[in-house]
């Protein structure tokens, strides 16, 4: 009788971004100012700074540049 001693696989859960929270990533990280997002969503750029503010939360992101990485990573 054989028994396996693999550790048991766990997923990390990874946080979900909303699709204006998505779009408003892949526009930082194209380059866009908040100004340009904002104008380019028609929204407030008070609105595209809560969206980052909200990303930057769920992912303990600190700056653009981890931004544009991640953005990158999801194929934004």
């Amino acid at each position: 009788m054989s028994l396996s001693l693999a550790a048991p696989t766990t997923e990390v859960a990874t946080p979900e971004l909303a699709p204006r929270e998505r779009e408003t990533l892949r526009h930082i990280a194209a380059g866009r100012t908040y100004l340009q997002t904002a104008r380019h969503m028609g929204l407030s750029k008070h609105t595209v700074d809560a969206y980052l503010r909200r990303i930057r939360a769920k992912f303990n992101i600190s700056s653009t540049a981890e931004l544009t990485r991640m953005a990158i990573a999801l194929g934004l």
